[in-house]
This record gives structure tokens, C-alpha cells and sequence, in this order.
């Protein structure tokens, strides 16, 4: 069964959507460490780690394009198995 998917094979726009996690990540915590200072009462954190607070976005969108790619392909390569077996049922 070698035309079968392995289950740790990697599918194009795993790659973004992995890229997306991590970027979505970091700003996550960029902006726990910017609120933080609200609550606590010290001084506030410079104005770059609020530009980093927005890399939430930037990896969210990464991610999302990521999912889109991987569902384009499939949708080629559905697209691409239906063609095959019309022209198998026609012979």
C-alpha cells in the first residue's frame, strides 16, 4: 500500500500552519508580558513589545494560509482521483 498517506508524512502547508503556531505563540506571550504590568502596578513595558504583541495576527494569519494551501491540494489531488476513474469506468 504504497500510494497511501503515512501518517507522519508531512503535507504541503504543514510547514506554515507549524511556522503559525510558533509565531502565534510567541506573540501570545509577548502579550502576557506587556499586560502583566497593568496588574501589578510597575512600570510599563517599552513600546516594541507592544509591536510584538501583534505577531498573534501575523501567526494566526501564517496558520490560516497554511490550512488553505493543505486544503487546495486536496482539493487538486480529489479532483485529480475523480478524472482518473472517470476515464477507468470509460474503458
Amino acid at each position: 500500500m504504497r500510494d497511501k498517506t503515512q501518517a507522519n508524512s508531512a503535507q504541503p502547508g504543514d510547514g506554515l500552519v507549524r511556522a503559525g503556531a510558533l509565531v502565534f505563540f510567541v506573540g501570545a506571550v509577548a502579550t502576557l508580558v506587556t499586560v502583566a504590568p497593568l496588574f501589578l502596578g510597575t512600570t510599563p513595558f517599552p513600546t516594541y513589545m507592544f509591536g510584538l504583541s501583534m505577531l498573534m495576527g501575523v501567526g494566526f494569519a501564517v496558520a490560516a494560509a497554511g490550512v488553505l494551501r493543505s486544503a487546495a491540494v486536496g482539493r487538486r489531488r480529489a479532483r485529480a482521483a475523480r478524472a482518473v476513474s472517470g476515464q477507468l469506468s470509460e474503458q
